[in-house]
């Protein structure tokens, strides 16, 4: 049922190309020099035939468009492919020209903030990781913290901020996508805010923001287990419990942008009290801090003190390891209101796969097989086959590198999408 991956925790998904692979069937309307650009970053390296076949277009649209793109400096050829034995000069292939466009990819949480530059075929040129103050912060404390690790990336690569196309920023909370706006977060002093207009006008770029947990689905989307599935969800568990759905091969994020908040779905009338104000929600039985303030009970500790919070996690987990009753107790309600959650995303959405997320993955109490059969009792599979569960345990910086698809995506349509200019 749960397959882990073979890299550690602290790696990062890594893959030849970048972005969603798709059938010709399942690409969505885009202009066609669009789809053969983006069919040649997803597979890193292709030949024009190659791009005939998998768009399902004529040779002559290849060439044509190809040669567009190429004279626009988006694409390039280069003597790359595998030559047969005996048969003259290596095939020609096409490939993304990395330095046409740079983003930078920025995720915002509690503790620690991470940034990466990343070219225009999705090749990380530099990162950051920068520890922030546990406290909520007003719009100009965290546009002067975003300006500190903009300028960091940017030193570590030597480049200059003229030189960036776009910016994307994944942060904890509920944000409309569309229009920066973010209606309430942990990380910010007020609710409504418009963070994403204000980073705008600070940095003179365009700025795309969106929620953590839909970073890190593209991150998967763009760079990891999800490129080649048209339908699964993410979901995180670390400060907060996130989730994101793809759906069609693309990120599902509901009518205004703000959907798919699992973490604040209901599991217990009048129940814990959540940090969003509410009680019941699913989160405030599983998150990073709801688990500390268990721990706390359990371990005689001081649940205030935000800054042992994560040591008090390793500790418990340690004595649940070493039998200890009351902390194995903490990690086995969390996992049973887990697979709660869990069985309610299958009920919802079907998907093809789920993947489980964040640095808690490393307590294996969150995904032991009780918790999964217990999701799976919990469903009504109707004898088919269970939604296969997988534990992705990547590092601090695959948030940032799912932020910097989000503006890829984003740049890229700008470029080559109806506004074309050749």
């Amino acid at each position: 049922m749960c397959d882990v991956p073979g890299g550690s925790a602290g790696s990062e998904p890594q893959s030849s190309g970048c972005g969603p692979i798709l059938s010709a069937s399942a690409a969505p309307a885009r202009p066609l020099r669009q789809q053969i650009f983006e069919s040649v970053r997803a597979a890193g390296r292709s030949a024009r035939a190659d791009v005939t076949r998998s768009l399902g277009i004529s040779a002559g649209s290849a060439t044509t468009l190809s040669a567009e793109l190429i004279a626009a400096g988006f694409l390039r050829e280069v003597e790359g492919l595998p030559r047969e034995v005996g048969r003259g000069r290596p095939p020609v292939a096409l490939e993304v020209v990395p330095d046409a466009r740079l983003v930078i990819g920025i995720k915002l949480s509690d503790a620690l903030h991470t940034a990466v530059l990343t070219d225009f075929a999705g090749t990380v040129l530099a990162d950051v990781s920068q520890p922030t103050p546990p406290h909520r912060k007003s719009v100009e404390e965290t546009l002067s913290e975003v300006s500190d690790l903009i300028a960091a990336v940017l030193s570590n690569a030597d480049r200059r901020l003229s030189e960036v196309s776009a910016i994307g920023v994944g942060l904890p909370g509920l944000v409309e996508h569309d229009t920066g706006m973010v209606l309430w977060s942990p990380l910010l002093d007020q609710r409504d805010l418009p963070l994403g207009p204000a980073m705008a006008q600070r940095f003179d770029l365009p700025v795309f923001l969106d929620n953590d947990a839909n970073v890190l689905t593209l991150a998967e989307l763009w760079f990891g287990a999800g490129r080649a599935r048209s339908d699964f969800a993410v979901v995180t568990i670390e400060e907060g419990v996130g989730m994101g759905v793809v759906l069609g091969n693309r990120l599902f994020r509901g009518s205004r942008g703000i959907g798919l908040e699992l973490g604040h779905t209901k599991v217990q009338l009048d129940g814990a009290l959540c940090r969003c104000g509410q009680r019941g929600c699913l989160e405030a039985y599983v998150a990073d801090y709801a688990l500390a303030r268990e721990a706390a009970t359990a371990l005689g500790r001081n649940a205030r003190n935000l800054q042992s919070a994560s040591v008090m996690l390793d500790t418990l987990f340690a004595q649940a390891k070493g039998g200890n009753v009351a902390a194995r107790t903490i990690f086995r309600r969390a996992g049973r209101y887990l697979s709660l959650g869990l069985a309610n995303v299958v009920q919802l959405f079907d998907p093809e796969l789920i993947i489980l997320s964040g640095e808690r993955m490393q307590y294996d109490y969150l995904y032991a097989d009780e918790v999964m059969a217990e999701m799976r009792a919990l469903i009504l599979a109707d004898g088919r086959e269970p939604c296969p569960v997988e534990i992705h345990a990547w590092g601090d910086l695959v948030w940032a590198r799912g932020a910097s698809a989000l503006a890829l995506s984003a740049v890229t349509d700008m470029a080559l999408g109806e506004g074309w200019a050749g």
